[in-house]
């Protein structure tokens, strides 16, 4: 779209090699311009502006009536569900056999309503490199695990959090909070994760992902994991962000509200919080990964009919309002894999 400024001057051009004889069609054409469009430029005497901006034009057929979008605002502000993303609540709304409006009509009318704003106390988001590749299909093929420090009662103490997940399922599988980091320490939180998961009655290997600190290589772990037949897999050395799951899994506690930023007062308080953090986090928390089920749905098989319900839920509402849609609706399905650190950017 040429702005009014640039119409006149390209007309002016024109004029001028026009008046030194040059041939209409040749001028145009130096300013890539059709003859016709030059026309319609300067129909009138003076060289009009582009007149689509201000054409009125109906409203869509399938827009919300303003009934309906004031009950989208009114949702998204009940209590249980002001501090959700649209995603979540369009979600939770599904499961209850209701069907409102789309994410992204949600985010529409939100941001219409100036209530969509950025929040938290993360940084920017930013780029990762990635280590060795590891693919699973199924659930307890192949789990990821690391200590980060939780702050103690004064400044400059901690308490150990040793945190391991599914990475297929996303599913807490195990986590302890102790008062140093050791070799013996994650011997014993392997192993209590290995018979919670039930893995000595499967013949399946299990790949155990890790960064490389001093506990993942102790001899006294690696023995550990020979005994159970799991096999122990590393980041690249000096490369911090290579174990990226754990890493997204510790901003997610650190950054759920009600962390005391401020420090635990003692290592039972720090348990009872983690605890209550993995049983929401495992049976209640929608992962975006997940099509918004939760891990624990993933990890034993039921989200998949969660998500065929939720389908049902939603061909029915566009059976009973076909223009609401454009297209086909949104993907219901799960990957049939999750892929630790892609080979593509393992080759960098």
């Amino acid at each position: 779209m040429t702005s009014l400024p640039d119409r006149q001057q390209a007309v002016t051009l024109i004029q001028e090699a026009q008046g030194n004889g040059a041939r209409l069609v040749k001028a145009c054409a130096l300013l890539n311009l059709s003859i016709r469009t030059y026309q319609r430029w300067t129909a009138d005497k003076a060289v009009s502006a582009d007149q689509r901006p201000v054409v009125p034009r109906p409203a869509p057929t399938n827009k919300l009536s303003e009934a309906e979008r004031q009950a989208v605002v009114s949702l998204c502000n009940q209590k249980e569900y002001r501090s959700c993303p649209p995603a979540f609540i369009v979600a939770d709304q599904l499961d209850q056999g209701r069907y409102l409006a789309s994410e992204s009509t949600f985010y529409r009318v939100l941001r219409e309503k100036d209530q969509v704003h950025p929040r938290g106390r993360q940084k920017a988001p930013q780029s990762k490199r990635r280590a060795t590749t590891h693919k699973a299909t199924e659930p307890n093929q192949l789990w990821s695990w690391d200590i980060s420090w939780l702050p103690g009662p004064a400044k400059g103490t901690w308490f150990y959090l040793y945190l391991m997940l599914d990475v297929y399922s996303r599913k807490i599988v195990g986590h302890e909070v102790y008062h140093s980091e050791t070799g013996e320490l994650a011997s014993e939180f392997i192993e209590k994760a290995y018979w919670r998961e039930h893995l000595a009655t499967k013949d399946k290997p299990l790949v155990l992902h890790s960064d490389n600190g001093s506990p993942m290589k102790a001899s006294t772990f690696l023995e550990k994991l020979y005994d159970l037949g799991i096999t122990p897999s590393n980041s690249r050395p000096r490369v911090s962000n290579d174990n990226a799951y754990s890493e997204s899994l510790f901003k997610t506690l650190k950054f759920r509200p009600g962390f005391p930023v401020n420090g635990f007062r003692t290592i039972e308080e720090a348990r009872k919080w983690v605890l209550a953090f993995v049983r929401w986090y495992n049976t209640e928390h929608r992962h975006s990964a997940l099509n918004y089920v939760t891990p624990q749905q993933r990890h034993t098989g039921e989200a998949d009919q969660i998500l065929a319900q939720r389908k049902q839920i939603i061909e029915a509402a566009k059976a009973e309002n076909p223009r609401r849609w454009s297209g086909d609706i949104r993907n219901f399905s799960l990957p049939e894999s999750v892929t630790l650190n892609p080979e593509k950017a393992a080759n960098c």
